[in-house]
């Protein structure tokens, strides 16, 4: 048996649009393959949201594990992106 298997991966491209330090307040778009999604992250509170709910459980660990690794470099109009571990 080989053991160089690798798991699938899939980039999921990330455009912050709006901020606000004051209200602990980050929103924005990601999308991977034919997906796309809006997100908003409160990060005094840690929730994140996602719409649309179509994939939504796919794509909700990864950003949030991406946005609480690098919530203060991510400026609005910033283009990020990131590997999901997944086939999407």
């Amino acid at each position: 048996m080989s053991s160089c298997h690798r798991l699938p991966e899939t980039t999921a491209y990330v455009r912050i649009t709006r901020q606000s330090w004051s209200q602990g307040r980050l929103e924005g778009e990601v999308r991977a393959n034919e997906y796309e999604w809006q997100f908003k992250w409160r990060f005094r509170q840690g929730k994140l949201t996602i719409e649309p709910s179509l994939g939504r459980a796919l794509i909700q660990e990864p950003l949030g594990r991406f946005l609480e690794r690098f919530d203060y470099q991510l400026e609005p109009g910033g283009d990020y992106s990131f590997t999901i571990r997944a086939s999407l």
